[in-house]
């Protein structure tokens, strides 16, 4: 009996070994599909308004959007905050391994979730969604501007049965503490090589982060990302 469990033992372990590694790739292609967002990290100031909106029209608003990193046990996505959003007050962002593509979920300012899926093209990330009562089909475009300072996201609707899109508005946002040609990646976040912006210590050594996310993670673990930032400087 004792040698029938040991054999089932060592089957379930050899077993186990391929799904463990499965599980570290599909973690390491998230990471490296989302780090493509590494430069919407950090606080934006916007200003939305309808196309075609004339000046001093009261359908603008303003807006503050900021993007940072989350860590939790083997899952990591992007969270999205939107302070006095006219639309939406937050969102994640993740990479789904099966598909290829790329899943927001907003949560709007009444608390209702909408879920986009998508994918990045020419620098242009694209999203859309189905509204699953009237069948008409959303779509929300992000792009960088001005060498990565200015972010510019609109959203537009097509009816159902119907094949063009109208839009519904545009936010444009300039990145807090930039300006235009002044940007210069520096120092680059140890957890996911985006802009590092403030730091961290670990025995005496200091290291750079992109957002409160990366710098939580490092606290975690600084062994682990300092382990594996040398490797990748050893590579070079």
């Amino acid at each position: 009996m004792k040698r029938c469990f040991f054999g089932l033992a060592l089957v379930l372990g050899f077993v186990a070994l391929p799904v463990l590694g499965a599980e570290k790739d599909e973690r390491a292609d998230k990471l490296e599909a989302l780090k493509a967002l590494n430069d919407y990290i950090g606080d934006w100031n916007g200003t939305g308004g309808p196309p075609r909106a004339k000046p001093g029209s009261k359908d603008f608003w303003t807006e503050t959007v900021s993007w940072g990193w989350r860590f939790k046990g083997d899952d990591l996505w992007l969270h999205l905050h939107i302070k006095d959003g006219k639309y939406y007050k937050s969102g994640d962002m993740r990479y789904l391994t099966d598909k290829k593509k790329y899943e927001l979920t907003l949560t709007d300012v009444k608390d209702k979730k909408e879920v986009y899926t998508g994918e990045i093209k020419d620098e242009v990330f694209t999203l859309e969604r189905v509204d699953a009562d009237t069948k008409d089909t959303y779509k929300l475009t992000m792009n960088l501007a001005g060498d990565g300072v200015r972010l510019i996201y609109k959203s537009a609707m097509k009816p159902a049965g119907k094949t063009l899109y109208s839009q519904q508005y545009e936010v444009a946002c300039n990145k807090v503490g930039e300006s235009l040609g002044a940007k210069e990646k520096k120092n680059l976040c140890i957890v996911t090589g985006g802009l590092g912006t403030s730091t961290v210590s670990y025995k005496g050594q200091t290291f750079y982060v992109c957002c409160s996310g990366c710098r939580d993670a490092f606290n975690d673990n600084p062994e682990k990302f300092i382990k594996e930032w040398e490797a990748k400087k050893n590579k070079k």
